[in-house]
């Protein structure tokens, strides 16, 4: 699994999750200033999972029928720290048998939301 960290997701984060041996490449570091549109050419191009703090790929994804990436992972908390959702989403790799990928997945602070994602036949 290769993630995509969206802008708006914590670099503390994302070096957590790197410290663990997940590739994560990070939109502020090697894409900058790119549209959630293109954030999602790029995943569903690459294959790679999106992680993310924008609730706007859901109505990109669900309402406006965009293309459909591997997965998105929305936080919907920011947590107290910055670090916060690299801790909460490396928790939820290793310590569960929850599945990302065909999943728009949504991370709170007290659970997961889980809704399929559209078949890309």
């Amino acid at each position: 699994m290769v993630f995509l960290a969206n802008e708006n997701f914590p670099m503390p984060s994302i070096k957590i999750l790197r410290q663990h041996d997940y590739k994560v490449i990070s939109i502020a570091e090697q894409y900058s200033g790119i549209s959630d549109e293109e954030v999602l050419n790029k995943a569903v191009e690459n294959g790679w999972l999106i992680l993310t703090f924008d609730s706007d790929y859901g109505a990109l994804i669900f309402q406006y029928q965009l293309a459909t990436p591997p997965a998105i992972i929305y936080f919907r908390n920011k947590g107290n720290s910055p670090t916060w959702a690299g801790e909460t989403f490396l928790n939820l790799l290793e310590d569960s048998d929850i599945q990302f990928e065909n999943y728009f997945t949504v991370i709170e602070k007290d659970g997961i939301r889980q809704r399929k994602l559209k078949s890309k036949d």
